[in-house]
């Protein structure tokens, strides 16, 4: 808050002035750009106005970076700018600059950034691209945006002439019309390509399938036209395919499932046609799906059921037919499903029931019938939409049913009841039929009743009559002849055989192995698989008890059994917490339980315990803090830390798809299996949202250290919270530094200590056995130095990450699946060449190192290739 001080031009041998992010409003005091010595000059993001002066680049002649974006600049850029010859990067974006672009910026030869999206330049002429000329003599430019912007005009032919080390290129929502060019297939290097919301006509080029290395390719929102290139599965590296609101036609290559990493499709509003590719739904990282608004026939393909990370799909206003696949219902992961505007006919499946996670189901304009299936009620539903349909029956009452704005059912003549604000027609009592099914009941039930009274008189009066009879004759007693006469009973041997043959048939009681859903354990077990609860097999003690490794001999299975300290206030509700909540979740990335044990032990007092799969490498906090000879053995190179983040944003992810926060993410919970593969424990403190919605008061939980700060304020536990610990446990990860460090004190965290190492000073802030790993692995590698620079730009993104999560606003902390999309960028920005590598290079790697090359070779890879088909 406040405005820049004047004081700060009294400092004449400054070089690096950063106020970033602080909501400074007012204008930079003129004295301030005579500090000819600043080659930093950072004041994003605030409220600042006004404008740059134009000679700026003249008073700031060593000026290498200059951060102003995200503020309320206007007038237009200096020219000037292009004096400060050793501008490496230049970031105006989000303000309100207008006027042209400066055709002179070309005499910045090491300019390796240029951002300026997000302001009003253009003059809605043919040649406001034609600063592009000028860019083609910055041979080190990296990174250009002049995205929403208004730019007008047709790409140049000469945009292939731009630098080769080229990676992003942003011309989104401008003004752009004509083709694009052909030689943009000469800039190899790009990874991002948006060219959305702009008037470019034509076909998809070459030369743009031809572009390997692009990650995310953006052309919706245009004029384009033709076919969409069989061979664009070719680019296997894309994550998001963006061809939206076009003029395509054609029916969509099978080629598209060549695509190993891809998540996002969008192809919806154009003229597509012919049935949607069974290798569509092969792809195994697909979590976004729009074909809508095209003209696809035939039936939704089975293989949709494959798409277990998909979870957001939507084929509305198609000509699909035929029924819904029940298959569709094993997509667990599905939150938003539109089927509406198609010709799908048939029952809504059952298996739609086991949807938990859906938030919008829309299945509106089809020739669906039958009953509404039973659950669906029960759904945390945002939108249901079933209307003009042929479905039947009585409608729920609960749920999204009750909620008039939440739900549509219009147009489904057979339905009945409900909640009143549908109004639809009452369902009909059918007093008649009942009161008819009442008195057949009653007609047999006193037919019965005369029938065995007939029956008991009937044996009443014979079993008078022949005992009146019996006693008109002599009773004759039997002599002794009569009496050896007689022979003994007869045996019954046919019984006793089938006795015999079903005590040999029965079976013995099978015993359940270490796989089945739940074992059944006394306390005499666990103590004898732990050696008594002994000290030699104590693995970590925590908050609510203390963790034992064992052996059970029945399951010949090693497990970790968590015993829990009653004496200690909260361990029962923690207990309880934990089965209920690890009950109901099961996911690679989250530790699972087999077992609890509610019992007494042999002094009579109650016990509880939770019996989980051991994890052998323990927990990630003795791998980043571990002391002496221990923390020499163990470290993690920058790819497994990077693997570990991934898998613990996916366990969070899947977590609050079920409504579930954890409320105790740090190190100590974060287990790591055989094959080093993350996995989140301890749910001792884990809520279900729908319990925090119901609390009143609030009671502050978790560590010190890892506590949002909203929390001391009265705020309600959110995922918001899980995020700021998750960005504090990835700083923790990187630095090695734990949020309650001796170092953090007089108002510096761990979140401030990484904000101000951004951008230049983060390989001073990382753990540094994290750099001499990296050091030792890639020394002998032929692009050591490629390889390095490489992890530094990873590192830097790692760390904004870690910082955007841990912003003291909760509004401002980023959403964890842009996270997870965010780090699957950064992995494969790192493990690019290394996974493409000729052979050549592989070659003199062998050379090198040998057999310990291969080793590690096939670790990275198979680790990469696991990860990603998971």
């Amino acid at each position: 808050m406040g405005s820049v001080r004047g004081e700060f031009s009294q400092l004449v041998s400054l070089e690096v002035l950063s106020i970033s992010e602080n909501e400074i409003s007012g204008t930079i005091p003129p004295p301030l750009y005579n500090l000819s010595s600043i080659k930093c000059l950072d004041v994003g993001w605030n409220r600042l106005q006004g404008n740059l002066p134009p000679n700026i680049g003249l008073t700031l002649p060593n000026l290498q970076e200059l951060h102003a974006e995200g503020n309320q600049f206007t007038g237009p850029i200096p020219v000037s700018l292009s004096n400060a010859s050793r501008l490496l990067l230049i970031k105006l974006g989000n303000n309100s600059f207008s006027g042209s672009v400066p055709m002179n910026f070309g005499r910045l030869k090491g300019l390796s950034k240029l951002y300026l999206g997000g302001n009003r330049l253009g003059i809605g002429k043919s040649h406001d691209l034609s600063f592009l000329h000028s860019l083609t003599n910055c041979s080190s430019l990296q990174e250009l945006d002049v995205s929403d912007n208004r730019l007008s005009g047709s790409l140049p032919d000469f945009m292939g002439n731009l630098s080769t080390q080229l990676r992003i290129l942003w011309f989104g929502s401008n003004r752009i019309f004509g083709s694009i060019p052909s030689g943009i297939q000469n800039l190899v290097s790009l990874t991002t390509l948006r060219m959305e919301y702009n008037s470019l006509t034509g076909i998809i080029p070459i030369g743009v399938v031809k572009l390997n290395e692009l990650r995310r390719l953006s052309l919706g929102g245009n004029e384009l036209s033709g076919e969409i290139p069989s061979s664009l599965g070719n680019i296997t590296q894309l994550y998001l395919l963006d061809l939206f609101g076009n003029n395509l036609w054609g029916t969509v290559p099978s080629s598209i499932g060549n695509f190993t990493f891809l998540q996002f499709i969008h192809l919806d509003n154009n003229n597509l046609s012919g049935t949607l590719p069974r290798s569509l739904f092969s792809i195994p990282s697909l979590t976004e799906l729009h074909v809508e608004s095209n003209s696809f026939t035939g039936d939704l393909p089975f293989e949709v059921s494959y798409s277990n990370a998909l979870g957001r799909f939507s084929v509305s206003n198609n000509k699909l037919s035929g029924e819904i696949p029940s298959p569709l219902g094993n997509c667990l992961s599905l939150e938003y499903l539109c089927l509406d505007g198609n010709l799908f006919q048939g029952l809504i499946p059952p298996t739609f029931a086991n949807l938990k996670g859906l938030r919008l189901l829309d299945l509106s304009r089809n020739n669906l019938s039958g009953m509404i299936p039973q659950g669906l009620e029960t759904f945390a539903l945002e939108y249901l939409n079933l209307s003009f349909n042929n479905l039947e029956g009585e409608l729920p009452k609960q749920g999204v049913f009750g909620n008039v704005s939440q739900v549509s059912v219009l147009g489904n003549s057979k339905l009945c009841g409900g909640f009143q604000g549908l109004q639809l027609r009452p369902c009909p009592i059918q007093v008649s039929k009942k009161h008819r099914k009442s008195l057949a009941s009653k007609l047999k039930i006193s037919i019965i009743i005369v029938v065995l009274c007939l029956v008991s008189l009937s044996c009443f009066f014979t079993s008078l009559y022949w005992v009146r009879k019996s006693k008109r004759k002599p009773f004759a007693v039997p002599s002794v002849e009569d009496k050896l006469r007689r022979k003994p009973a007869a045996v019954n041997k046919s019984r006793m055989k089938r006795f015999a043959v079903n005590k040999l048939r029965r079976k013995p009681v099978a015993v359940p192995s270490a796989e089945d859903s739940f074992m059944k354990l006394s306390y005499a077990e666990l103590s004898k698989a732990t050696g008594g609860f002994s000290a030699a097999n104590l693995v970590g003690t925590g908050r609510s008890g203390a963790v034992y490794k064992g052996f059970l001999d029945r399951y010949k299975t090693v497990v970790a059994v968590k015993v829990f300290n009653l004496e200690r206030r909260g361990a029962m509700r923690g207990f309880m917490s934990e089965c209920e909540t690890m009950g109901n979740i099961r996911h690679r990335n989250i530790v699972r339980i087999l077992t609890c044990c509610s019992s007494i032990d042999f002094k009579g007092n109650d016990f509880k315990a939770l019996v989980y799969e051991y994890m052998p490498n323990g927990s990630l906090d003795k791998w980043l803090h571990s002391d002496g000879q221990e923390q020499l053995q163990r470290n993690l190179n920058f790819l497994q830390r990077l693997n570990i983040a991934i898998d613990v944003a996916s366990a969070l992810i899947y977590l609050y798809r079920r409504l579930i926060i954890h409320r105790d993410l740090k190190p100590s919970n974060i287990l790591l299996d055989n094959d080093m593969i993350a996995r989140v424990g301890d749910f001792g403190l884990a809520k279900f949202l729908s319990e925090v919605a119901q609390t009143r008061t609030v009671v502050v939980m978790g560590t010190a250290g890892y506590i949002a700060l909203e929390y001391g304020m009265g705020s309600k536990p959110s995922t918001q919270g899980d995020a700021y610990r998750y960005g504090i446990f990835l700083l923790e990860m990187i630095t090695g530094k734990g949020p309650t460090n001796d170092m953090f004190k007089d108002n510096l965290t761990l979140h401030h200590f990484a904000k101000l190492a951004l951008p230049e000073r983060v390989m001073e802030i990382v753990d540094p056995r994290l750099l001499e790993e990296e050091a030792e692995v890639s020394q002998c590698s032929v692009n050591h130095i490629n390889t390095m620079n490489r992890m530094g730009d990873c590192l830097i993104s790692m760390v904004r990450i870690g910082v955007m999560c841990s912003m003291e606003s909760p509004r401002e902390r980023m959403d964890m699946e842009v996270v997870l999309t965010e780090k699957n960028a950064i992995k494969d920005l790192y493990l690019g060449d290394e996974i493409h590598q000729d052979k050549q290079v592989i070659r003199s790697q062998l050379l090198c190192e040998g057999p310990s090359y291969i080793s590690h070779s096939l670790d990275i890879i198979g680790s990469y290739a696991e990860k990603d088909s998971n």
